[in-house]
């Protein structure tokens, strides 16, 4: 708390430098609310900042203008050397090993995303919201052949249901899944794309939503009843795990025993997909927020007030860029699955991958040859990597969890 007020903590782990129109938008909003001076709210602002991964520099997130920083409390950024100071210093005061620095803050976006929790609590931060770069605050919904905007109290929002939450997540429309629309033929029948698509995939992000997406282009649009009812849910609980996304995501910091970290296996994602495997005994509430996903970095202009009055469907034939984020993307999936796989279905862990390895090899070549594209046969390659280390990459995840009950010890 500061000064009695309810202290909140606005994290981004993020590459590109145009998150600083996304954190604009996201102060306009709360200026048109009043919302912080209502209800006595303090902000501070975590940026942890990855250099390489758009070629950047680090002036390119502090140079934010003085009257978004004049908004904030505090503010952190952070980048790769301050992420390793911050390990070394745990080592130093005995709180880690030498051996556990390594691990400390994790790959990746997990490491980003876990300097932004760790100093967030040396803050004493109340509440953390976790902000993509490529998420705006609008919904927008279809009405009859037009897409029809509405603006979102994101941070309101989470504030208001986290009182009673350990963790918030929202929702989020416009370009959720990276496969962009397709025209089956004789090079890649439905029935070929169905299995490898079931290879990489879980139990909430499964064939039928992606097919669903396929089929329009590449969009989700805002469930209206979501929008008008206004009312909050319980996640549930599918093997183990609750599931939430890295995005419009808030975490309650009040109660350290409901503080877990997040990780991902080296060079892989999912570091939001294992932190869900560790809220069993955590309230986890879905609630009535959304944001926009703006997936393939076509709509920027919405946050200048350009708003479209139809979505374009996002199509391969396009630009090579689609093919390339969709690869990308595969091979982040496939990477993931084994230790996913590992931690929720173990009893069935052998089996379920068996039938992954047998499902990439009936289709692999058929997506190669449809994308026009031999990039796709690393995501065979990637997963029998991942498969053969599934078992020290679950030991590390393990570790990584003993390390931050340290972590928080030494801070409570």
């Amino acid at each position: 708390m500061i000064n009695g007020s309810t202290h909140v903590g606005i994290g981004f782990a993020t590459g590109r430098k145009s998150f600083k129109s996304v954190l604009e938008a996201y102060v306009y909003h709360l200026e048109e609310s009043q919302f912080l001076q209502k209800n006595n709210v303090k902000l501070s602002l975590f940026v942890a900042y990855d250099l390489e991964y758009s070629s950047t520099k680090r002036e390119d997130y502090t140079s934010i203008p003085k009257y978004i920083l004049d908004k904030f409390e505090q503010v952190h950024f952070i980048g790769k050397e301050d992420i390793a100071k911050s390990a070394e210093l745990l080592v130093q005061d005995k709180i880690i090993t030498e051996e556990q620095k390594e691990l400390c803050f994790g790959y990746g976006y997990a490491a980003n995303r876990n300097i932004v929790l760790y100093r967030a609590l040396q803050e004493n931060v109340d509440y953390l919201l976790f902000m993509d770069d490529d998420e705006y605050p609008m919904a927008v919904t279809k009405t009859d052949n037009h897409a029809l905007w509405s603006g979102q109290h994101v941070i309101e929002d989470h504030i208001k249901y986290l009182r009673f939450s350990d963790i918030t997540n929202g929702y989020h429309c416009g370009y959720m899944c990276p496969i962009p629309y397709m025209e089956f033929d004789n090079v890649l029948k439905e029935q070929d794309f169905k299995i490898f698509i079931e290879a990489l995939s879980n139990e909430v992000l499964n064939w039928d939503v992606m097919k669903e997406m396929i089929q329009s282009g590449g969009i989700t649009y805002a469930d209206k009843n979501v929008l008008i009812n206004k009312k909050a849910s319980l996640v549930p609980e599918i093997n183990g795990a609750k599931f939430i996304t890295g995005g419009n995501l808030g975490i309650n910091l009040t109660n350290p025993k409901k503080i877990h970290p997040f990780y991902n296996p080296k060079g892989a994602r999912g570091e939001d997909t294992f932190l869900s495997t560790c809220l069993k005994d955590s309230t986890v509430k879905s609630i009535p927020t959304y944001t926009f996903h703006d997936g393939f970095s076509i709509y920027g202009s919405i946050l200048k007030g350009s708003l479209p009055i139809n979505l374009k469907k996002i199509n391969s034939a396009d630009s090579k860029s689609i093919i390339d984020r969709f690869y990308r993307t595969c091979v982040g999936w496939i990477r993931y699955k084994p230790l996913y796989t590992y931690i929720t279905r173990k009893d069935k862990y052998k089996e379920i991958m068996e039938q992954v390895k047998i499902n990439l090899k009936d289709s692999v070549s058929k997506v190669c040859a449809y994308f026009n594209d031999d990039r796709f046969k690393d995501v065979e390659i990637e997963f029998q990597k991942f498969h053969n280390n599934v078992e020290k990459h679950f030991e590390d995840f393990q570790i990584t969890k003993n390390i931050w009950e340290n972590i928080k010890n030494s801070l409570f």
